[in-house]
């Protein structure tokens, strides 16, 4: 069995394995990583060897620290990440570059409508009737996006979102309130077969689908990280946030959906008389005030948003390959109807009132 992980911040582990009455034999791990003293490397294998096939992760690396020689020094390499190349070996996992990724960018579309097309496109690749896709979205208005498990009145102050003219909408990935305006705001969502991240936490899920976004901000000069659970930060501050849903396929594996929403340009003033932004959940971020939590690309690159967008997606598709589509009629149909009578319905706003 093979697994691949590549290890977020850091480098390429690969893992061949074999399972013989149920536990590891003859492990084989390797990688452009770097490992001193040349020993250790046996080590790590030698640990490896005999394990529990059952071992989650976590047992595995404690397995691999416990047994390193004295002085051992991992770059671009962690005894977690060998342990999750192990897993995904086991789980059959698939890499990115095992598929053939499809790219929708299309017009300014209404927030029920984004919501609804998550949703129809996520479970279409679950069903095998769609390829990976990433699809960037442009938004029609401006609009506030709770969670799936918010409080709607906990989270927008209605007044304020009425006298600005902003739409409130519900998705289906849980989260926190994204508050976006066209034109000052990045949002693209990856649906993506679930084998893509069979092996991995719910966790590590998170940061191996933001490597690819965070390598597109390395080369536009932005030194950006994952920062659990779902944000990706700068030493200024927040500046995206990520939310998943998974979708069961039907009568065998599903699809995970993976969106992120990214601060190009921000009106501060505006997000806090719509937000509700309790002093607690500030304090969580060790900030003291919402303006500071959040750092725009604009400032960040000085490039337009358009150019932002189009580098982000040259660097996908040199990564991955990319190739351009649309959303087929079918798929649409279905999506307006979902926004309709679902996303745009009282009893699912406010289904947490």
């Amino acid at each position: 069995m093979h697994g691949e992980y590549k290890i977020p911040g850091g480098k390429l582990v690969v893992v061949d394995v074999d399972v013989e009455d149920g536990v590891l034999r003859r492990p084989r791990v390797a990688g452009d990583f770097f490992l001193e003293p040349d020993e250790a490397l046996d080590a790590v294998n030698g640990a490896l060897e005999g394990a529990p096939a059952d071992t989650d992760a976590a047992g595995l690396a404690a397995r691999i620290d416990a047994a390193l020689p004295e002085g051992t020094v991992m770059y671009g390499l962690t005894s977690e990440g060998v342990a999750v190349a192990v897993r995904r070996a086991l789980a059959h996992a698939t890499d990115w570059t095992d598929y053939d990724w499809q790219l929708i960018h299309e017009g300014p579309q209404s927030p029920a409508l984004h919501m609804a097309l998550d949703e129809v496109l996520t479970a279409e690749v679950a069903a095998g009737r769609r390829p990976p896709t990433l699809r960037v979205w442009e938004w029609g208005a401006p609009a506030v996006i709770i969670g799936s498990f918010q409080s709607l009145r906990n989270e927008v102050d209605a007044a304020g979102a009425e006298r600005h003219g902003i739409e409130v909408v519900r998705r289906i990935s849980g989260g926190g309130a994204m508050f976006v305006e066209p034109g000052n705001t990045i949002t693209y969502s990856l649906s993506v077969p679930e084998a893509l991240v069979q092996g991995l936490s719910f966790q590590d899920s998170y940061a191996y689908l933001d490597d690819w976004v965070l390598g597109a901000l390395g080369e536009m000069g932005i030194r950006a990280w994952y920062q659990p659970l779902n944000d990706i930060a700068t030493d200024q501050g927040k500046i995206a946030g990520a939310a998943q849903k998974r979708i069961v396929g039907p009568g065998g594996p599903g699809a995970v959906l993976h969106h992120v929403t990214m601060a190009y340009d921000i009106d501060a003033a505006k997000m806090l008389d719509v937000l509700r932004i309790g002093r607690e959940k500030l304090s969580d971020k060790g900030t003291k005030s919402a303006k500071k939590r959040v750092d725009p690309l604009r400032r960040h690159t000085g490039l337009p948003r358009e150019a932002v967008i189009d580098r982000m997606i040259d660097s996908f598709r040199g990564r991955y390959g990319l190739t351009a589509g649309k959303v087929t009629d079918e798929e649409l149909t279905r999506a307006q109807e979902l926004a309709r009578d679902k996303f745009s319905s009282p009893q699912w706003t406010a289904r947490v009132p």
